[in-house]
């Protein structure tokens, strides 16, 4: 820890999952071209973002984070970005109000291009070709040429992020936050859901709440808070080149901050102690998670925790836990006790998304619904039985009316994957699957807030 941290530090560590671009010359022109573009987000937000996360340490409030497996150029549109925004905002309001908590709201999104891979190549019908890493590297069509990594896709990724980011803060800002609206969130093929009624009835509760309020005085034009949220954007620090471009001092502090998105982390492939991601994320300031998989164990675990947030800072570090259905039990107990015996200030979200991948008979990519929830369910169970605060949901999902996660209330077969199965890279949640998520996540919320004994919200249905 006594090593000199600055934002080129890691190119001198040992590192995974880099790709092997061919024209290093022009990699170097392109990282010098965005080190002299503006940031994407400022300090001060990505402060505001810790201090709320602080919050979600304490067990003051719940961190929501999600957004689409891997961003793409060929999907970008306003409409897309719109029907995301106005899921998370029904997910967020649900658990606010059915859940009784305050929600931090982080998307992965404006950022989130780079895709970490278990193989360097990829074979079909005999043909092997580097794997697609995401579109911030090469192109997904399987071709010799489409797949060779490209410096400059790196500027479209900026570019995009920058028209995201733009969008986003109109609509968290603009007014279409507005609670009064919280029945225009209904996407439409939501509208026919079995998740339709229900929600009805929470905004049809919000509006009475509303007009209650408004009759002692308090309104969206007294209270702007009512008509605004905080919205944050979050990616995987994956190609440290394009980090170290987007890293700035920040003049009112002279700390160091990504400036690509407020929060980062890191994935469970590249969290070596002493390698490249992890030296880089040590010296950043914005809040930051880490991924951990069923091969960390409880030493690695308080070893990373030393380098990545040595003066304990609360909101700094977001542990996003990911094992699979029916492997909670055997790995995160102990890691949440060695945690809180050393007396350490952390967030534990569960991403129930990246252990629970498994292959239809149709082929697809698929992720059982019931897989995904029981794994929800498990580390609630596991942090009341530890005495801690499980703090946030961690899910790779979608606005559009996608099949590529079976079952959940619409009962998705393998036999539907076929319909609309759109994703670029890991199957994701469609809107009226993640709306169930947090229907059935905000039972257990207000059950863990309210300290009462654990309800099964299957059951409580």
């Amino acid at each position: 820890m006594n090593e000199r941290w600055t934002p080129e530090s890691w190119r001198n560590k040992p590192i995974q999952q880099v790709p092997a671009y061919p024209d290093l010359e022009a990699l170097g022109n392109v990282e010098q071209q965005l080190a002299g573009f503006p940031p994407l987000v400022f300090a001060g937000e990505a402060r505001k973002l810790k201090q709320a996360l602080g919050k979600v340490a304490k067990g003051e409030a719940f961190l929501l984070q999600g957004g689409d497996c891997a961003e793409s150029f060929a999907e970008h549109s306003a409409d897309n970005i719109r029907d995301f925004f106005r899921l998370f905002l029904q997910m967020a309001v649900v658990l606010t109000f059915a859940g009784s908590s305050p929600v931090v709201k982080v998307g992965r999104s404006a950022g989130q291009f780079a895709k970490p891979r278990s193989s360097d190549t990829e074979t079909i019908g005999g043909v092997e070709l580097p794997s697609y890493r995401g579109d911030i590297i090469n192109d997904i069509a399987f071709t010799p040429e489409a797949r060779i990594p490209d410096p400059r896709r790196q500027v479209e990724a900026y570019r995009q992020s920058a028209a995201t980011l733009n969008l986003i803060r109109a609509f968290a800002n603009g007014g279409y936050a507005n609670l009064e609206n919280a029945h225009r969130w209904m996407l439409g093929f939501v509208k026919d859901s079995p998740q339709s009624a229900r929600y009805r009835e929470l905004a049809e509760r919000i509006t009475e709440s509303i007009d209650f309020m408004r009759a002692i005085g308090i309104d969206p034009e007294t209270h702007p808070e009512m008509r605004s949220t905080d919205f944050y954007t979050s990616h995987e620090a994956l190609l440290l080149g394009y980090e170290q471009a987007m890293t700035r001092v920040d003049s009112t502090t002279g700390d160091w901050y990504a400036t690509s998105g407020h929060m980062l982390w890191i994935g469970d492939r590249t969290r070596q102690v002493d390698h490249a991601h992890v030296e880089y994320m040590r010296g950043i300031k914005n809040p930051i998670g880490l991924k951990c998989g069923p091969s960390l164990t409880t030493d690695g675990l308080l070893k990373l925790i030393d380098k990545l947030n040595p003066e304990d800072e609360a909101g700094r570090l977001t542990l996003i836990c990911r094992f699979g259905a029916g492997k909670v039990f055997d790995h995160l107990p102990a890691l949440v006790r060695a945690v809180k015996q050393e007396g350490r200030t952390v967030v534990w979200s569960c991403d129930p998304m990246h252990g629970n991948t498994v292959k239809a008979a149709s082929g697809y990519k698929t992720r059982p619904f019931e897989r995904v929830m029981s794994e929800v369910r498990d580390f609630f169970a596991v942090h009341q039985a530890e005495g801690t605060y499980a703090g946030g949901i961690h899910l790779e999902m979608t606005g559009k009316n996608v099949t590529e996660c079976t079952g959940g209330a619409r009962a998705l077969t393998d036999a539907d994957l076929m319909d609309r199965y759109h994703t670029y890279c890991d199957p994701r949640l469609n809107a009226e699957q993640a709306l169930e998520i947090a229907f059935l996540t905000s039972e257990l919320v207000k059950q863990e807030r309210q300290g009462g004994a654990r309800i099964d919200p299957v059951a409580a249905e």
